[in-house]
């Protein structure tokens, strides 16, 4: 019984931590609220600079992408326990962006800036819709599941663990990829677009368009059913739907079929 307790307990701090981390990362890409943020004056060489802060995202990329490969899973089996794989996965995602958020070093410098209410109003509303369509996805994939808080209370009521069915709801019969579609929104609306600022942007955006490869990867190695959604549904732009043919007819896939594939 304490070690059920103890894995629930693990699992409920990383869940915490996690939220603590999205609301400082609104914070931080919006540039309020928080002691550090994107944007500010240039600390040091330009050359130095840059090299702290793709330094800090690599290692941000790795640990995100490096530990959802089924590979890393099978080889961390080994040390720990099933129940609380997702939460140490969150876990570590979160102190890997905490570790960007204390040491980013801002660029200085401005690529555009906008001081009319209206447009800055909209970048801004865009950027907010952004993080509530990462929430909204989140929660329409089994929030909780993917957070790991799922995996440890079933542990923790000694029940066994059981992966999500294979569904496509709603935002997912649009785009294949609507947490990633949120997080592009967040990190590109911005009235001062500043070198840090596109740094940031830019190798993020980089890094999705890498990882949906691998996800996808994986998902249609798993799931047969994930080569006709791919091939009816969009990657990241909606389109207008098209007439479903016999070929692509059957079960959809999407994203949360295998549950611990991403995290954020």
């Amino acid at each position: 019984m304490v070690r059920r307790v103890l894995v629930l307990a693990y699992g409920t701090v990383s869940y915490a931590l996690s939220l603590v981390t999205l609301l400082y990362t609104v914070g931080f890409v919006g540039g309020f609220a928080t002691p550090t943020c994107l944007d500010g004056p240039r600390l040091g060489s330009v050359g130095a600079a840059l090299a702290v802060d793709l330094g800090l995202l690599a290692i941000f990329a790795l640990q995100h992408s490096g530990m959802a490969r089924p590979t890393f899973k099978r080889w961390s089996a080994r040390f720990v326990p099933e129940a609380t794989e997702r939460s140490t996965y969150v876990l570590l995602s979160c102190l890997a962006l905490l570790l960007l958020f204390r040491y980013w070093r801002p660029i200085g410098g401005v690529i555009w800036a906008t001081g009319d209410p209206l447009v800055r109003a909209l970048l801004y509303a865009v950027f907010g819709a952004g993080w509530l369509l990462v929430l909204t996805a989140t929660f329409l994939i089994n929030h909780f599941d993917r957070f790991g808080l799922r995996q440890v209370w079933l542990a923790f009521r000694g029940r066994p663990y059981t992966r999500l069915g294979f569904t496509t709801p709603v935002l997912y019969r649009f785009v294949r990829h609507p947490l990633y579609v949120g997080w592009l929104l967040a990190f590109w609306a911005t009235p001062l677009m500043t070198f840090a600022h596109l740094v940031f942007a830019a190798a993020l955006t980089a890094y999705i368009l890498a990882a949906i490869r691998w996800e996808e990867r994986d998902l249609a190695g798993t799931h047969p059913e994930y080569a006709a959604y791919r091939r009816r549904v969009p990657m990241l732009i909606p389109r207008w739907p098209r007439p479903t043919t016999g070929a692509d007819r059957g079960p959809a896939a999407s994203p949360a079929g295998l549950g611990a594939s991403r995290a954020s």
